[in-house]
């Protein structure tokens, strides 16, 4: 796929292949503005990198500025169907808004949202939802197939273009995975704005975080997206989380510890799970870009993991602590993870063995 076209958010910058940027919505009530405040420090210290807020109403405007004052990451405005929510949540200095502008009505209100942001460099995001579409396009469907998103995204798209906008991202966003998948693909070789790739009312947790996986995962692995959010019914915190944890599996994202670890069988002769959810708890907030291997055996568990950077295993009382895949010493087994800190602190200046 071709590289997208670069739209600033705030500081940031959305496609023209720069990094795939994480997104999450605050989910405390709107009218709350010091709930919604602590939230979105919360989420920024987490790791959230564009925020996103709803404004239901005029009286909810007034959460831009108090956000605004208190984190520094681009906020985005949510709107739905009144185009003065959005003149006034540019005025209140938003970085962004989210609205779909065949939703508020005549020519002349498009124009007014158009030229509002066009004076204070603000984007759009125009987002299309598998269970909100244009009755015509319904019709002429039968339902909300990846065309029918595909096609309401561009009738969006062509009101903004029409006064010669195009400072806009795009979302397709479906519950069902392979729709959602093949709506992106389709709307990839239709244009070249960046794409907000996102498994919409995906589910709770586990679920959440499977289907999102799989949605996001397969999109920016083709190469398609620039920026995501994983919808979980969870806190917006583990969102933010499994979006990070999504981008460091593929490749995308190198800050930070990965975890690898065997999934035991009947040779193990250690607590695996409990020890490798012990690694995790460890190594979570550490900073360096390593690959740490929990093994449950000693015999072949250096020589499985040699690509990881540190690993552990053992069994029966002792275990091992090796560097891709050559064993660095034989401890007893509760000092492994001691002995596994010292030489994640350590790394990349190991002691050579023997020495």
């Amino acid at each position: 796929m071709g590289k997208s076209r670069a739209v600033k958010v705030g500081p940031l910058t959305v496609g023209g292949g720069a990094p795939v940027t994480i997104q999450s919505m605050l989910n405390v009530p709107a009218h709350d503005i010091a709930g919604s405040v602590a939230q979105a420090r919360e989420l920024e210290a987490a790791g959230c990198e564009i925020l996103r807020a709803a404004i239901p109403d005029l009286q909810a405007v007034a959460l831009i500025p108090a956000i605004k004052s208190a984190v520094a990451i681009p906020l985005v405005a949510d709107i739905h169907f009144d185009y003065r929510l959005a003149l006034a949540a540019v005025e209140a200095g938003v970085d962004k808004i989210r609205i779909n502008p065949g939703n508020i009505g005549s020519d002349e209100r498009v124009k007014a949202v158009v030229d509002a942001c066009k004076g204070r460099g603000i984007p759009i995001r125009i987002g299309v939802n598998g269970g909100s579409l244009e009755k015509h396009i319904l019709d002429k469907y039968h339902g909300p197939t990846p065309q029918a998103l595909v096609e309401s995204a561009l009738y969006h798209v062509r009101l903004l273009e029409r006064f010669h906008f195009y400072d806009i991202v795009i979302s397709l966003k479906s519950s069902d995975v392979a729709t959602m998948v093949q709506a992106y693909r389709l709307m990839a070789q239709a244009c070249d704005y960046p794409l907000h790739l996102g498994v919409t009312e995906a589910g709770t947790e586990r679920m959440g975080l499977i289907k999102s996986a799989a949605g996001i995962g397969s999109l920016l692995l083709d190469g398609i997206g620039d920026t995501i959010r994983v919808s979980l019914t969870a806190d917006p915190v583990r969102e933010v989380l499994a979006a990070k944890d999504i981008l460091k599996a593929l490749g995308l994202r190198r800050e930070g510890v990965q975890v690898i670890s065997c999934p035991t069988c009947g040779r193990t002769r250690i607590d695996l799970i409990g020890l490798a959810h012990q690694v995790e708890e460890l190594l979570k907030g550490c900073p360096k870009q390593l690959k740490v291997a929990v093994m449950g055996c000693a015999v072949n568990g250096p020589g499985e993991a040699r690509e990881a950077d540190l690993g552990i295993a053992g069994g029966d009382g002792c275990g091992l602590i090796f560097c891709r895949g050559k064993i660095l010493e034989k401890v007893p087994e509760d000092q492994l993870l001691i002995r596994l800190k010292a030489y994640v602190d350590a790394f990349p200046e190991l002691p050579v063995e023997g020495k």
